[in-house]
Formats: C-alpha cells, sequence, structure tokens
C-alpha cells in the first residue's frame, strides 16, 4: 500500500498550493475537498497523471478444497 502525502506550499501573496501524491483516480479530490472548502476558490487545477489511473479493488480468495 502506497503511503498518501500532501505537500503544501504556500506563497509569499498567500496563494496556497497543495499536491497529492499516493493516490490514483478522483481520489485527491476527496482529499483535498475540506481544505479547499476552508482556503477559498480554487484558481487552478493540474491533474497529474495517477488522476487518470482508475483504482482497482481486488479481493483474491482461495479455496483450501480445491486443487
Amino acid at each position: 500500500m502506497t503511503q498518501e502525502t500532501l505537500v503544501f506550499s504556500i506563497k509569499g501573496n498567500g496563494d496556497v498550493k497543495v499536491e497529492v501524491k499516493g493516490v490514483e483516480s478522483k481520489q485527491c479530490l476527496d482529499i483535498t475537498k475540506s481544505i479547499e472548502d476552508s482556503l477559498g476558490t480554487v484558481l487552478n487545477r493540474e491533474f497529474k497523471p495517477e488522476y487518470y489511473q482508475s483504482v482497482k479493488d481486488v479481493t483474491l480468495q482461495h479455496n483450501k478444497n480445491e486443487s
């Protein structure tokens, strides 16, 4: 499992940049929603290649009775 990390950069004029690392798909929007709501209007949004990847939930099950 990859560690989820938020990196904040705050410019002298008060602009805040938030970079999300370690997540795929639109999970980054869920993670940053409350932060964005608290800070105000989003002026720009850039998506990294991970945003366009799909999240895959896979469950593997092994039956001991089958060979």
